[in-house]
């Protein structure tokens, strides 16, 4: 592997201004998400989201990430397939 000098990283202003721009843009989206969390908040989505039952959480993860799980059979011919004997 061949060594070289660190590269040198010099901000512009440009830059800076570019920045500034995404952050305030972020920070009124932020903003206008929280005002409609709390106008909204009657409507069921911010209530789950504030309930303590895991159950829920669990379900609004699934949901988020799309995982729609496969209840498990109970019996045993399930499990072990139908042999007869």
């Amino acid at each position: 592997m061949l060594r070289r000098k660190p590269t040198r990283l010099e901000l512009k202003l440009d830059d800076i201004e570019e920045f500034e721009s995404i952050r305030k843009d972020l920070e009124t989206r932020k903003k206008q998400k929280e005002d409609v969390d709390i106008v909204g908040g009657s409507d069921g989505e911010g209530a789950i989201g504030l309930s303590s039952d895991p159950k829920s959480r669990e379900q609004m993860i699934n949901d988020r990430i799309g995982y729609k799980p496969q209840p498990k059979p109970n019996n045993r011919s399930s499990q072990f397939g139908n042999f007869e004997f």
